[in-house]
């Protein structure tokens, strides 16, 4: 049986163009060893993006993976990306109630002059409502290293709510450099 034009190039055209992402994973891995100086761009996002900057340069300069430098020219590769560091406040209000009423009425009468009545009620009810505000804190960063081809080698977006002992921001640069940290070790092993 004779393969159309169309898919056969089609065909043709998948084996040409896919890469095996396994590969090009280990080869983007390989690079990350061959950097010696990083330079930190400027974060876009919002007002904290200049401060989240600064956390991520002291959390990488913590892990001593490679020279942090402020010169641009001298950096094998340069982390950048967009980082947001929300406070919001979030409330929840919830009520319930439970009610429950009875009457019983009861009018005889025969004439006008001979009536009689009875009545009687019953009711009883509770309600409750409860209202908080809890104040949150929420950070996200997506970063990538790029090489001076401009090609990215690594990249990653982490988020946090806080941690037990610091911030939203500072929890989201320890996350960064310890995915970068991992990344390091996978790429060593390849060797």
């Amino acid at each position: 049986m004779k393969m159309p034009p169309i898919l056969l190039l089609l065909g043709v055209a998948g084996v040409v163009g896919a890469e095996d992402p396994a590969r090009i994973e280990a080869a983007g891995l390989r690079q990350l060893l061959s950097i010696q100086r990083v330079y930190v761009d400027r974060l876009t996002g919002g007002e904290t993006a200049a401060q989240m900057r600064d956390i991520l340069i002291s959390s990488l300069e913590g892990a001593k993976l490679f020279i942090l430098t402020e010169n641009q020219e001298r950096a094998d590769a340069v982390l950048r990306g967009a980082s947001e560091d929300l406070v919001f406040t979030e409330t929840h209000t919830s009520s319930d109630s439970i009610n429950a009423h009875a009457n019983l009425g009861l009018r005889t009468g025969g004439s006008t002059r001979t009536s009689r009545g009875e009545s009687a009620g019953l009711g009883v009810g509770e309600n409750e409502a409860d209202h908080s505000a809890e104040r949150r804190h929420e950070a996200t960063a997506a970063v990538r290293l790029v090489n001076k081809d401009g090609d990215v080698i690594w990249s990653t977006m982490q988020e946090s709510l806080g941690a037990k002992f610091h911030g939203a921001s500072a929890d989201v640069a320890d996350k960064i450099t310890a995915r970068l940290k991992e990344d390091f070790e996978k790429a060593r092993k390849l060797k």
